[in-house]
């Protein structure tokens, strides 16, 4: 049987990605992402015994890690990420051409121009997450997410078109 650090340690290793997303949208600099990184897997380690599988362990660790993200832009210590999303690696088919990656960088640029919230529930979004999935991580109805999620595509087509 696995003792509580090893079923920590695996489930840290499994969702590191999700971690790891989120430090890179947030943070500027190496430095600051490895920070919070750390800050987010203490949070995730306070927080393990209360977790109740009453909702997806990603769900969950989503909720802590955008939580601890936003605490940290609030205290002042650290500034929000000016280029983080847009510098993601995406594996596409090699049927997309040039345009579609300038497109899509083009996307990650406004995404990344978004507020600190906004930008939490289009990353969930991008990741795959459901609207009632996202509602629960950010303390928001699944309609708010839902009307939310179409203001901020509106805004996005507007910003791109204007360009």
């Amino acid at each position: 049987m696995m003792s509580k650090e090893e079923k920590f340690v695996q489930l840290i290793q499994q969702h590191q990605g999700l971690i790891f997303k989120i430090t890179s949208v947030y943070m500027d600099n190496k430095s600051d992402r490895e920070d919070l990184y750390q800050d987010i897997v203490y949070q995730l380690w306070k927080s393990f015994d209360s977790f109740r599988n009453e909702s997806k362990i990603s769900t969950w660790m989503y909720r802590i890690a955008l939580n601890t993200a936003l605490t940290k832009i609030k205290q002042g210590k650290r500034n929000p990420s000016g280029n983080g999303i847009e510098n993601f690696s995406l594996k596409q088919p090699e049927d997309y051409d040039d345009t579609f990656e300038q497109q899509l960088k083009e996307v990650y640029a406004q995404i990344n121009q978004l507020n600190v919230l906004d930008k939490g529930i289009m990353l969930m979004l991008l990741d795959g997450k459901k609207y009632d999935e996202i509602a629960e991580v950010m303390g928001i109805s699944a309609t708010n997410v839902g009307t939310r999620i179409s203001r901020i595509k509106q805004k996005l087509k507007n910003d791109i078109v204007k360009k």
